[in-house]
């Protein structure tokens, strides 16, 4: 039992229901320049439709090197997004690295509350959404106003908040978690402590399953992409593929699926892996199967197959695409550098809060490479 982190669910003041809404603004000017060095472009792998991708990837790099600006991609953004972007990961990493970076100014190519988060943990610095409404189905199965009234009901739990929170809702927990530590988050609460997990149910229940622990509470949100990959398309494509191994992320509606079929013997348990986006990629790297199936979304394929293109990485379900995370195409990245827009701000008291419960799941130990 980890003993760093103290638990006071009570501290919260009670008071009106905070924005979810941030305001946007553009920033004014061209930004200072830098002395950075220019890293050499990457491939760009264009997109149906996409004209001049290295014309538009040269441009976006010598903008954002005016602005003095970094490109962050999440791993499920376009491939022509994530092979332009400086990093690519999954948000919790990439906005650490954001704290990091030199750059003054932020670019971070993802979902709304990437961006806030990335704000949160870098509230000196700039940070820009190409496109504002680029929002989450999970993140949005949640409030502030719904934390504090669950919160009420069992008023002596541990409010535990996965990443994939706005930061409204994360200012409301004790603390946050990814899917890669989310059972040491647990594991370092006193198991006598009734424990409040949001928002995903899927995350929430496997959870459950790896600590035994039974006195925690899940708040039934999902996400719309992960819920669609099911355990009945999951077993057709493992009996269709017997040699082919299987990474399963936990958000999935399938993470059932695929225990069970490891637990009845279906399938060898070390052809099954239940990861994280970062903990794909390493295992893909380590891999010499002949093919991978993949249960989430599908544009993490593109790093996966950049990482082992020696072995053929399927995904359990082709139709598990995003659009919020496609909202940000080439022509609004190069927008975004051109007049500095959106930015993302989040009022400080929240800032500050919601910052705190990320600092307690830091102090518990560095999420792995790859935290969602």
């Amino acid at each position: 039992m980890l003993s760093c982190v103290e638990f006071s669910p009570g501290r919260r003041k009670p008071g009106a229901a905070l924005s979810t809404h941030p305001r946007h603004r553009p920033i004014a000017g061209g930004g200072r320049s830098t002395s950075r060095k220019k890293k050499d472009m990457a491939t760009v792998t264009a997109s149906a439709g996409t004209p001049n991708l290295r014309e538009w990837a040269e441009e976006v790099r010598a903008l954002a090197e005016e602005r003095d600006a970094v490109i962050l991609a999440h791993n499920y953004q376009r491939p022509e997004i994530q092979d332009v972007a400086h990093h690519t990961g999954d948000s919790l990493a990439l906005s650490r690295l954001a704290a990091q970076v030199e750059a003054s100014t932020i670019v971070f190519c993802g979902v709304h509350f990437m961006a806030e988060t990335a704000k949160i943990l870098s509230p000196d610095k700039t940070v820009l959404l190409p496109d504002p409404g680029a929002g989450c189905s999970l993140a949005d199965t949640i409030t502030a106003e719904d934390v504090r009234a669950w919160r009420a009901q069992y008023p002596d739990a541990v409010v535990v908040a996965y990443v994939n929170t706005t930061a409204a809702v994360k200012a409301e927990t004790d603390i946050c978690c990814t899917s890669s530590n989310a059972a040491d988050v647990i594991r370092s609460i006193p198991e006598d402590r009734e424990i409040l997990f949001l928002p995903d149910q899927f995350l929430g229940a496997h959870v459950k399953r790896v600590t035994g622990r039974e006195n925690i509470h899940v708040w039934m949100g999902e996400c719309h992409v992960h819920a669609g990959i099911d355990g009945h398309t999951l077993r057709e494509r493992v009996a269709a593929e017997p040699d082919a191994e299987v990474y399963v992320h936990p958000e999935c509606g399938c993470a059932t699926s695929a225990l069970y079929l490891v637990g009845s013997g279906a399938v060898p348990q070390e052809r099954v892996k239940v990861l994280s986006t970062g903990g794909m990629l390493t295992a893909a790297e380590r891999t010499s199967a002949g093919k991978v199936l993949i249960a989430t979304e599908t544009g993490m394929l593109h790093q996966l197959r950049a990482a082992n293109p020696h072995t053929v990485f399927e995904p359990v379900n082709p139709r598990a695409e995003c659009h919020y995370m496609k909202m940000i195409t080439a022509e609004k990245l190069l927008t975004a550098l051109r007049e500095g827009t959106t930015e993302i701000t989040v009022e400080e008291d929240v800032a500050a809060r919601a910052r705190s419960s990320v600092e307690r799941m830091i102090a518990i130990g560095s999420p792995s490479r790859g935290g969602e």
